[in-house]
C-alpha cells in the first residue's frame, strides 16, 4: 500500500488539489561562452583541482560543485568562487563539465 492509498483512508472526500501535484523542475545551470579554467596545484604537498570562471551564481556553481564531489567520491569545498577538488581529477571532471555543455580549459602540466 503506497501513501496515496494510505491518504484515501484517512481522509476519503479530499480531492488533491493542482497545487499538491507540482513535480519540482531540476536544476538550470547557466551555460556561459567564456571556458571554465581547470588547473593542478599542489597545497600543503597535496594534489587539488581547482575549477574557476564560472559567471553564473554561486548557488549554480555550488550545485555543480556537490554533483562532481558526488560523482567522483572525492572531497572538496567551495570558496571565493573557486571549487576545490581534492586530488588530481582534470581530466575527468573536464570530460563531465564537457558533457553537460561547458567549455573548458586546461592550464599547467
Amino acid at each position: 500500500m503506497d501513501l496515496q492509498d494510505q491518504l484515501k483512508k484517512l481522509f476519503p472526500t479530499h480531492e488533491p488539489s493542482a497545487e499538491e501535484a507540482v513535480v519540482p523542475q531540476p536544476h538550470q545551470l547557466l551555460l556561459q561562452k567564456e571556458p571554465m579554467i581547470c588547473k593542478f596545484e599542489k597545497r600543503n604537498g597535496k594534489p587539488v583541482t581547482i575549477i574557476e570562471g564560472y559567471l553564473g551564481s554561486d548557488e549554480d556553481f555550488k550545485v555543480l560543485s556537490k554533483e562532481i564531489k558526488t560523482k567522483f567520491g572525492v572531497g572538496g569545498s567551495f570558496r571565493g568562487g573557486e571549487m576545490l577538488i581534492q586530488g588530481d581529477y582534470r581530466d575527468k571532471i573536464m570530460k563531465l563539465l564537457q558533457d553537460k555543455g561547458f567549455k573548458t580549459k586546461r592550464v599547467g602540466g
